[in-house]
């Protein structure tokens, strides 16, 4: 039997530096461990501690959450407008407010990934502002 485990070493070669490129790889780190960590057995679909942790009713999707708005954070520090961090919390907010709801919130937390979408309007914002920044993935 192949299990998957989560790499303890992953956030040990994370610089805690501010330059975008750190920055930008804290948060690929962070959003990877929320919602790609590892395969779920026979759906070959990957999901993350958002989809575990929210499991657990209303602590679980309080950790979460508060794990989200720490992409946020990082984003506000990045130079975000405030209508892309405003649309990111809103993001980490309705991810929140369905993960209250018995069941639709667990299956949300399987389709709706927050952290994803928030992931991406960072990187648009630094391939825009700090190209610099920019990983080519090949």
């Amino acid at each position: 039997m192949n299990t998957t485990r989560i790499d303890p070493t992953i956030f040990d070669t994370l610089p805690l530096d501010r330059d975008p490129v750190s920055v930008r790889r804290r948060i690929e780190a962070m959003e990877k461990l929320l919602e790609r960590s590892f395969t779920l057995p026979g759906t070959n679909r990957a999901v993350g501690l958002d989809f575990v942790v929210g499991l657990v009713p209303v602590v679980g999707d309080a950790i979460t959450a508060l794990m989200g708005s720490w992409i946020v954070w990082e984003a506000r520090n990045l130079g975000l407008s405030r209508w892309q961090l405003a649309r990111m919390m809103g993001n980490v907010g309705f991810d929140a407010a369905l993960g209250l709801i018995p069941f639709v919130g667990d299956a949300a937390d399987f389709f709706f990934r927050s952290n994803t979408r928030n992931l991406r309007i960072i990187r648009r914002h630094l391939d825009r502002h700090h190209p610099g920044a920019s990983v080519v993935e090949g």
